[in-house]
C-alpha cells in the first residue's frame, strides 16, 4: 500500500478538473458517505466546504495543468469503512448532483474502489 497512492484519477477526471479550475479556481473534494449524492466525491471551490475533526484528508492530488493540488477530503465514518481501498476519481455522463462543479456540465465524478493489502 506504501507505494500505491490512496486515491487516484483517471485522465477524464483530470480533464474535467483542468476545466473546472479554469473557471472557479482551487479546487476540494470531499465525500460524506451519505446515502444518494452523498455517496459520490463532491468537487467544490477549495474552502467553500468547512472540513473539521469528522473529517480526514486522504490525498493532495496533483493535477498536470493546475498549478494548486486539489484535496480529497472523505467523513471519518466513511474512511473507517473504505480504510483498505484505493479510491480512483473517474466521471461518468449523467447529472449528479447540484451542489458539485460538475453538474451543470452533463457528467459527475464518480468512485471506483479497489481493495488492497493490509
Amino acid at each position: 500500500m506504501a507505494d500505491s497512492p490512496r486515491v487516484e484519477l483517471t485522465e477524464a477526471a483530470a480533464g474535467l478538473l483542468r476545466r473546472l479550475h479554469a473557471d472557479h479556481g482551487p479546487l476540494m473534494f470531499h465525500q460524506s458517505g451519505g446515502c444518494c449524492d452523498g455517496s459520490a466525491p463532491m468537487c467544490y471551490p477549495r474552502g467553500e466546504f468547512r472540513t473539521g475533526g469528522s473529517d480526514v484528508l486522504l490525498a493532495e492530488l496533483v493535477v498536470a495543468g493546475v498549478p494548486e493540488t486539489v484535496g480529497f477530503w472523505m467523513s471519518a465514518a466513511q474512511y473507517e469503512r473504505w480504510s483498505h481501498t484505493r479510491l480512483v476519481v473517474d466521471v461518468v455522463e449523467g447529472r449528479g448532483s447540484g451542489f458539485s462543479l460538475e453538474a451543470p456540465e452533463g457528467v459527475r465524478f464518480l468512485i471506483r474502489s479497489h481493495l488492497v493489502a493490509g
